[in-house]
């Protein structure tokens, strides 16, 4: 790991741990913030909550009612009694489109038939965070300040998250080694716009929002919402799970895991689960829980014992959640969720323990509003992932897990979103529902090696059960939708969409290197251009670098710290970058098809910060491993040989989504975009000015052939 990895890791790890251990504090020892007081209370105050504010809402229900005829007086009667959107990211349209033709997706089929089916424009980039960002606003990425998953910081050139800002805590009371914070860290969305959810909230029309990206933290609105993509997991990463090995090895991973040892006497071993800092003891040690593994070679088993609790695992085999307190002072713990798996169980032993998903029953972060709608849903559902990225892409790609524990991870994350669906439609007699579903993403990315020849990421893998796994994915969509489509009632309107589509990610491209190697970055003398986060590059010879996934930032006076590049200069020299990287090739295929300006490309206030060029890649292409992470060595263009076999970082012309309805689609070439002022034009409320979409309904069929 990186000083700068490190220092970020650490630094999301303080936060989350100084959270984590406020909420779980008594009353007594420390603020209690949104979402975090169940941390404390736990059951009883689910009951006792509830059971207040069911109180109060039987007193105050002849006033509200009242408020309410007043209101609904003053605004257009509603075209749908409830309205329903099912997403599903990263779902292509042409494997869906092919797929329908076959017959295989009998659901779209029949939703098509009713309403109709149209591909879906995505945004400029076409990355989830971005695009969804756009559904949500229904604006351009120039207006809701979302580009990327990561951001620049101008003054030091590293790597930041693009959606949300956890600040620090520096006022603390020490008492000898303790460490008592006197405020509580600041957490921020750093997406703009409204909602459009918060608009028909200032309406009187209540909305349920589950798991839509980039929503962490929580918006504040009259309805409610459980977080999603950039929800930490309990270490303040993005997803880091945890090797226990008896092997020697102690190679560090180059993404999203960390290896534990294994103490050995006959077939006991020890060690201890990584938890988050404690940043109640001086230095903020990382908190640690005792495990330990009985093997039983008869049987064939291993029991894995936890905190109290014991799990009998044989090789291979998945265990469900499993709660992990973490012990910070006496009488203080954070709590967790993990699932375990013994990898090998022979002449050594390994243990896969996932990401430690902070608890939805006593969240240490504000994951959802109001705080206790993740307790609740708990309740309702049993324990669930709260991890944004939930699926542990990264420990596949290493190789620790396989394809089979993927998809065991992926359809049980499924199951729990659908029960979200339904114990929200179970409550839903008025209003919007959005429930997004992961897995079609996940799922693309993971097995498109799978699907063509030759792909560099197939060659020592037998794809053998999963060779159809995107396709037995999209049937599993389709079941999705046939069971909402089985509830729908008069007045109800189904949408089913996905943000973008999704390509083969054969080969990877360092633009890093490129821009070095035709003189636009320099390197520090002496340095190789090996390490990460362009720690090598001499910012006072360079014009141009690329940081995150999407494009290319100027290193532009001014606006960087060691910025050389004139603002005069500015477009010119975007205009060279774009025509030299523009129809760029590899050997005899075209990598890049083009490049965009962004300051063309968008409009409104945060345009500013977005990349300068946007960078269009061609199918089979995507900025390499090496080059997200800022490493300059190396060839321009790399073979994948990582899991992750498919992408959607590419041209967004080439990778649409889809969008289908249970009321005819007017419009001929719908975008993202243009579906929040759809679903306020369906409960007649008029879309702000700065929305810039357009219904993609006619209001005037409504009357005739009703919602359903």
């Amino acid at each position: 790991m990186t000083e700068r990895a490190a220092t970020v890791r650490r630094r999301m790890a303080v936060v989350t741990g100084l959270v984590a251990v406020i909420a779980a504090a008594t009353p007594a020892d420390a603020y209690i913030g949104p979402g975090a007081g169940f941390a404390v209370l736990g059951s009883f105050a689910v009951l006792f909550a509830t059971t207040l504010i069911a109180g109060f809402a039987l007193l105050a229900w002849p006033f509200r009612t009242v408020w309410r005829i007043i209101r609904r007086r003053a605004r257009t009667e509603p075209l749908v009694r409830r309205l329903i959107f099912i997403g599903f990211d990263g779902q292509d349209a042409a494997i869906t489109e092919r797929m329908m033709a076959e017959g295989r997706l009998p659901s779209f089929s029949k939703l098509a038939e009713r309403g109709g089916y149209r591909r879906l424009r995505t945004t400029f980039p076409s990355v989830t965070p971005v695009a969804w960002s756009s559904f949500t606003t229904g604006t351009n990425p120039g207006r809701h300040n979302i580009f990327d998953f990561l951001d620049r910081d101008p003054r030091t050139y590293l790597p930041r998250l693009s959606s949300t800002h956890i600040g620090s805590v520096d006022r603390v009371l020490k008492l000898g080694k303790l460490r008592i914070p006197l405020a509580r860290p600041a957490i921020r969305l750093l997406r703009k716009s409204k909602p459009w959810w918060t608009i028909l909230g200032e309406h009187n029309v209540w909305s349920t929002i589950i798991r839509v990206p980039i929503t962490f933290p929580p918006d504040s609105f009259y309805g409610a919402q459980l977080g999603a993509m950039c929800i930490p997991d309990l270490l303040g990463t993005q997803g880091t799970f945890q090797l226990f090995t008896t092997r020697p090895d102690s190679t560090a991973f180059q993404e999203g895991g960390i290896r534990r040892p294994l103490a050995r006497a006959g077939d006991a071993l020890t060690g201890s689960i990584q938890g988050p800092d404690n940043t109640f003891l001086d230095g903020s040690p990382p908190m640690e829980l005792p495990i330990s593994i009985e093997i039983d070679r008869r049987a064939g088993v291993a029991r894995v014992s936890v905190d109290g609790e014991v799990v009998r695992l044989a090789p291979g085999e998945l265990s469900g959640w499993v709660t992990l307190r973490f012990p910070a002072i006496a009488g203080i713990k954070v709590s967790g969720l993990a699932r375990m798996m013994v990898t090998e169980l022979g002449e050594h032993c390994s243990l896969y323990v996932s990401p430690v998903n902070i608890e939805p029953e006593k969240p240490a972060m504000p994951i959802s509003h109001p705080g206790y709608y993740s307790a609740y849903l708990s309740k309702k559902i049993g324990p669930f992932a709260t991890l944004g990225l939930a699926e542990d892409t990264w420990a596949l790609n290493e190789k620790v897990t396989d394809d089979r524990t993927f998809w065991t991870q992926t359809a049980g994350i499924d199951a729990e979103r659908e029960a979200m669906l339904h114990t929200a439609l179970d409550r839903l007699r008025k209003g919007a529902l959005v429930t997004v579903f992961d897995a079609a993403d996940r799922v693309n990315h993971m097995y498109w090696r799978y699907t063509e020849d030759g792909h560099p990421a197939a060659r020592d893998a037998d794809g053998g059960e999963y060779r159809d796994a995107i396709e037995r994915q999209y049937r599993r969509n389709d079941e999705i939708v046939g069971r909402a489509m089985a509830r729908l009632g008069d007045g109800d309107l189904l949408i089913v969409l996905s943000d973008h589509g999704c390509t083969s990610f054969r080969r990877g491209v360092n633009l890093n290197a490129w821009l070095a190697r035709n003189g636009y970055l320099a390197l520090k003398e002496g340095a190789d251009g090996r390490e990460q986060w362009l720690r090598s590059v001499d910012w006072s010879k360079t014009r141009a670098y690329a940081v995150g996934l999407v494009g290319i930032f100027l290193n532009l006076e001014g606006r960087e710290a060691h910025g050389i590049v004139p603002p005069a200069e500015a477009d010119a020299l975007k205009q060279e970058l774009a025509g030299r990287l523009g129809g760029l090739r590899d050997g005899g295929a075209v990598a890049i098809n083009q490049l965009w300006d962004t300051d063309r490309l968008y409009v409104g206030p945060y345009k500013g910060n977005a990349p300068d060029l946007l960078v269009g890649y061609n199918h089979g292409y995507r900025i390499s491993w090496d080059g997200a992470s800022g490493v300059v060595a190396g060839e321009v263009f790399e073979d994948n040989v990582k899991a992750w076999s498919g992408d959607h970082i590419v041209d967004p012309r080439i990778v649409p989504g889809i969008v289908l309805a249970s009321h005819p689609i007017a419009s001929d070439d719908p975008h993202i975009v243009d579906l929040a002022s759809t679903a306020l034009a369906l409960f007649g409320v008029d879309p702000p000015a700065y929305m810039e979409g357009r219904p993609i309904f006619d209001a005037a069929t409504f009357a005739a052939a009703g919602a359903k």
